[in-house]
């Protein structure tokens, strides 16, 4: 055998193998292409019941404690009626109690939530939120957050979980007021944005989703979209009947009596819905 031999053989199995290999990874991607997941599961919903509402009310947060219904509103501009509040919803005539107030000239009320007998207050574009005694609702703290705005918030018992109006949910720890983790909300489209208020109900978050009929369920340790309810016919609704309303959002959980309400900006009704799945 001369010197050139075992190179030459050397050569030659490398090149079938590389070959084979080749033509093996091209047949198993085309037998094994990505596969997008199913949507989320549709889920079902009755309306059970419609109580009034303050049509006045830029619905920012929503949320019930205690029995009580607490709401926030923003003030849009181009609303002059609208404020920027928390207070407590009488169910009978659907006005708000007002416990606190902002400055619509320099903050605009977003979402709210209640943990350890205190009530925590979201601005939109000031990166600063309000943190009220729950009993006497005076001003006890205020606290920063990294996003750029600030949207729904709720809790999970242990976390402030907050919206920003991208995909993201960041939790909160509520004495510190730094950030425990961050969760990227998914469907089988990809990142789902315009994520706005919120509502931990048995270990998942409700979501609106701005400028949509939609309300998904999000699993938290995840962001997996695992639920999406159509909320169209009732938005239709509402809007035909009232030409001045504007965007569903708002969702309030009852834990004791296993209730869930919904309403919308400036909406004249606040509605009871049972999920059905």
């Amino acid at each position: 055998m001369n010197k050139f031999s075992i190179p030459v053989i050397l050569f030659i199995t490398l090149l079938v193998a590389c070959r084979d290999s080749t033509g093996s990874s091209e047949n198993s991607g085309s037998i094994a292409e990505p596969v997008l997941s199913d949507e989320p599961p549709a889920i079902s919903y009755t309306i059970l019941n419609a109580t009034p509402h303050d049509k006045n009310s830029y619905t920012e947060g929503f949320l019930i404690h205690d029995g009580k219904l607490f709401e926030s509103s923003g003030a849009p501009e181009e609303f002059e009626n609208t404020r920027s509040i928390v207070g407590i919803v009488d169910p009978a005539t659907g006005n708000i109690a007002v416990k606190a107030e902002l400055d619509r000239k320099t903050y605009f009320g977003e979402g709210i939530t209640i943990l350890h007998d205190k009530l925590y207050q979201l601005t939109w574009t000031n990166k600063k939120g309000f943190i009220y005694d729950l009993k006497t609702f005076k001003k006890i703290g205020e606290f920063s957050f990294p996003s750029k705005e600030g949207w729904g918030m709720t809790t999970d018992g242990s976390s402030l979980i907050m919206s920003d109006g991208t995909s993201n949910l960041t939790f909160l720890d509520p004495v510190t007021f730094k950030t425990n983790r961050i969760v990227g909300i998914t469907d089988n489209n990809g990142p789902v944005g315009n994520i706005n208020e919120l509502e931990y109900v048995n270990g998942n978050i409700l979501a609106n989703i701005y400028q949509t009929p939609y309300i998904i369920r999000i699993n938290p340790s995840n962001g997996k979209v695992i639920g999406k309810a159509d909320f169209s016919t009732l938005v239709k609704e509402v809007k035909s009947k009232n030409p001045g309303v504007d965007y569903m959002n708002g969702i309030a959980y009852d834990s004791v009596k296993n209730k869930i309400f919904i309403t919308g900006k400036l909406w004249p009704n606040i509605y009871e819905v049972r999920l059905n799945n």
